[in-house]
């Protein structure tokens, strides 16, 4: 029988307090199915044939054994911010901003003291996961560069590709597509309408390692990849995906463990000095009954486990 788990986070992030899902093993090992609560079933398709594929297929052989990893900053303030970034030892950070309507001033703040962490050399980008009209990114790219001291480039500012293609025309810092690829018919779209120079790729939401190597080459854009907020067995499989690309130019967003209170796995996938090795199969979740869900937890997830493999 599945485990379905409950995780505290550190720091809220992505507007929750709790991370949920359900660890599934098969004949090559384990998997992890946790499309956010908020998805609805067909959404959630891609999620479980990504589990489904390391549980019982495996992963692609990789090009590399360990690939760099940058640090992860919520919507904190700078103190904490600084902090976070020091205590990570990586060279890169990703900052979230835009979390609430007319918070730039409060994210300026935020990139200067991870700047200041991280020092001349690190590399700072930035999350605003579709929050801004393309005025308000427009501005609020050019105070957070000026800010940065130059941004590595600035990821999903706008929710739709015609906007993001504007803002691009527009400012002197790269944009990268998140939301626009995974949730797109057609990955393709995104370099075609200009609307991005990076691709980031999350095989869980893309449905799997295989189908996530697909659309790299079928965008034809350089790639980072970045975690869905899983478990170490979860993001396991992103690693898979970071270790098999052809090319990895740029730190991968894998190390969101930091944002979890606790782990299924007795030593968990969490950066060393910035790096990440690159897993042959998920690790074992042998901790999974300590941060087991509740009854009803567990009865909602078998549930939508059930209607969502109707539907593969």
């Amino acid at each position: 029988m599945p485990d379905v788990y409950s995780i505290a986070l550190t720091t809220r992030f992505r507007g929750i307090a709790v991370r949920e899902g359900l660890l599934l093993e098969g004949a090559a090992g384990w998997g992890e199915f946790c499309p956010f609560t908020e998805y609805d079933d067909a959404v959630s398709e891609p999620w479980l044939a990504a589990a489904l594929e390391a549980a019982e297929q495996g992963w692609p052989e990789p090009v590399r054994d360990r690939v760099p990893v940058n640090c992860i900053v919520p919507a904190v303030d700078p103190e904490r911010a600084k902090r976070l970034t020091v205590e990570s030892g990586c060279s890169t950070a990703k900052v979230k901003v835009a979390d609430e309507p007319g918070s730039l001033p409060a994210d300026v703040e935020r990139v200067a003291a991870v700047r200041d962490a991280l020092g001349p050399r690190g590399a700072v980008r930035v999350d605003a996961n579709g929050a801004w009209d393309v005025e308000q990114a427009v501005t609020a790219i050019r105070a957070l560069d000026a800010a940065a001291g130059g941004l590595q480039y600035v990821e999903q500012p706008c929710a739709s590709l015609e906007e993001m293609a504007a803002v691009r025309k527009r400012v002197n810092v790269l944009i990268a597509a998140d939301e626009s690829i995974r949730r797109a018919e057609d990955p393709m779209r995104v370099a075609v309408a200009g609307a991005a120079d990076i691709a980031v790729l999350k095989c869980a939401p893309l449905g799997g390692v295989r189908r996530a190597l697909a659309v790299a080459e079928a965008c034809g854009l350089p790639c980072v990849v970045s975690s869905a907020l899983q478990t170490s067995v979860g993001l396991a499989g992103e690693l898979a995906l970071a270790g098999a690309l052809p090319e990895l130019p740029y730190a991968c967003g894998l190390g969101t463990g930091a944002l979890l209170s606790a782990d299924v796995v007795e030593l968990p996938l969490v950066p060393t000095v910035g790096w990440l090795p690159v897993p042959r199969r998920a690790p074992e979740p042998l901790l999974r009954g300590e941060v087991a869900a509740d009854a009803e937890r567990t009865r909602w997830w078998l549930d939508r486990l059930d209607r969502v493999r109707a539907r593969l």
